[in-house]
């Protein structure tokens, strides 16, 4: 079998008989040679390819190559497997992308072998599943047949990585069906090799059934030394948008951006507890009803870059919150309360809480705070019957505080170490966080960032760690991830302090535009 396209030299336009005029006509009258025509109809004889499955773009992509690399493609395309593609022009215009950019390259490697198709022919005429195959990826399955087409809810997927490479559906599809019945299964591909992108998605039918993937699967040696990374997906329904006015409101943000996108069902946004005029921070989560349509709002809201008020919007994916599950939040005694004001101090949220039993400490932070009881029962009396109520000037929005996970507290002792790493940069020296005095004095509370001994120290210290029942409730909210003007957080999570802006000794990083952007990651 030649292996991308073969030979296919061609040195002078071909002639068509009048039969094959006549056949080709659609194809000449869209500007296609007569060489290429030629190599279009044989194709269609075998059977692979029709004219009506052909469409307009595909014929335009067609056009633009040479009749020798044209040609090539034609020929790879035959030699595909296209049992399972559904929609063949869009494959063929996935090879033609696939073959420009390998010429650009100048890398040509061959065809990779695909999946067993014994094995793949026996596992779906087993299921009756359909296998669907496009350049981007091969879909497996969804719905089952005969069944809801309805996708199961949050939980029931699982994100299987660490794939490798030459691993396919026929492999796969047994692994994980131990575990219980597959809805889906998505194996993300490679076009310019031909090889699987590391990895996959995987739907069960039942959430059960996903939690006991994980526990199976997490570190299973799929072949020698090469071990699978499994856990439960989150489907990004959000997305951050910065550089919005601070005069709009969030009824006028939803308008603006509901006339631009479509499936938006909420938006998110933050004002200041302390200035009543400032109705959003910079900055706003657009939630939608699925993942698809998050994902084509955001190609929409960033081709072009689209003007918003005068504004040029930054549109970003806003970082996934895992959801804790229902044993961990029964054993929640801390609470998370919004809209503080400045005037409202620790002591006094202290006493005002301590009427529903004992308080062990209490930590505020610029507009939001925490409170951590002793009690379980006593931490949910007071949310019933403070939320809602006046402290300050506000009405407080009260709810239980939620422990993040086990990779959250990875992510957040990574973001630790960047940020000590940005302190280096700024001050020239790693140890200058450790031993440098510090401006101002102050003691370890408050906004002083300091400890009474007048070393400068992180005033997370006392807290990072050492959360009730070892959870990290001061890293809920997340640290967001700080795009422009504004915060890159969690779902509908307020933007956090930063360590390094608290107290006198405030600053921002250099040469970064909007002067307070302190962005740690790269852009999930």
């Amino acid at each position: 079998m030649a292996q991308n396209g073969g030979d296919a030299e061609v040195k002078e336009e071909i002639e068509l008989s009048p039969t094959e005029e006549a056949e080709a006509e659609t194809l000449l009258n869209h500007g296609i040679s007569k060489t290429v025509s030629k190599e279009l109809l044989g194709i269609y004889k075998t059977g692979k390819l029709s004219q009506s499955e052909l469409d307009d773009r595909a014929m335009d992509a067609l056009k633009e190559f040479s009749p020798e690399d044209a040609i090539k493609v034609l020929r790879q395309f035959s030699e595909s497997n296209l049992e399972h593609v559904g929609n063949k022009s869009a494959f063929l215009c996935g090879q033609m992308k696939t073959y420009r950019h390998k010429l650009r390259a100048g890398n040509m490697p061959p065809l990779v072998k695909g999946p067993d198709d014994a094995k793949l022919k026996e596992i779906l005429d087993r299921t009756g599943y359909s296998l669907d195959v496009t350049t981007g990826q091969r879909k497996y399955g969804g719905p089952p047949p005969g069944e809801d087409p309805t996708p199961p809810g949050p939980g029931h997927e699982i994100f299987c990585g660490k794939i490798p490479k030459d691993v396919f559906e026929d492999e796969l599809i047994p692994l994980f069906e131990k575990c219980g019945r597959i809805w889906d299964m998505r194996l993300m591909m490679d076009p310019m090799t031909g090889f699987n992108r590391g990895y996959g998605f995987i739907t069960f039918c039942d959430r059960d059934a996903a939690s006991e993937s994980v526990n199976q699967l997490q570190d299973f040696e799929i072949k020698p030394g090469k071990k699978l990374k499994v856990n439960i997906s989150i489907a990004n329904v959000r997305l951050f948008v910065g550089n919005i006015p601070k005069n709009k409101s969030r009824d006028e943000i939803k308008e603006e951006f509901g006339k631009r996108t479509d499936g938006l069902v909420e938006v998110i946004v933050y004002g200041s507890a302390d200035n009543p005029k400032q109705k959003n921070r910079g900055f706003a989560f657009l939630e939608y009803e699925t993942h698809k349509q998050a994902s084509n709002a955001k190609r929409k809201l960033q081709a072009g870059h689209p003007k918003f008020w005068q504004c040029d919007v930054i549109v970003d994916w806003a970082d996934p919150m895992e959801e804790p599950d229902d044993d961990t939040m029964s054993k929640v005694k801390v609470l998370y309360v919004r809209n503080l004001t400045s005037d409202v101090t620790e002591d006094m949220l202290k006493e005002k809480f301590g009427e529903f039993g004992k308080v062990e400490r209490v930590k505020k932070i610029k507009d939001y705070g925490f409170i951590h009881f002793e009690e379980r029962d006593d931490a949910v009396k007071a949310m019933d019957g403070l939320n809602g109520q006046k402290l300050g000037s506000l009405d407080v929005d009260i709810s239980l505080a939620k422990p993040p996970s086990e990779n959250k507290k990875k992510e957040q002792r990574k973001r630790e170490q960047e940020r000590r790493m940005m302190r280096a940069y700024m001050y020239g020296d790693v140890d200058y966080f450790y031993s440098a005095p510090m401006r101002g004095g102050g003691g370890s509370g408050g906004g002083g960032g300091g400890s009474r001994g007048g070393m400068r120290r992180d005033p997370y210290d006392d807290y990072f760690y050492g959360g009730y029942d070892d959870f990290d409730y001061y890293g809920m909210p997340p640290f967001p991830q700080m795009r422009g003007g504004g915060g890159r957080g969690g779902r509908g999570m307020p933007p956090v302090a930063y360590p390094w802006r608290w107290g006198p000794q405030s600053w921002s990083p250099r040469n970064r535009r909007g002067g307070n952007s302190n962005n740690t990651r790269g852009g999930r």
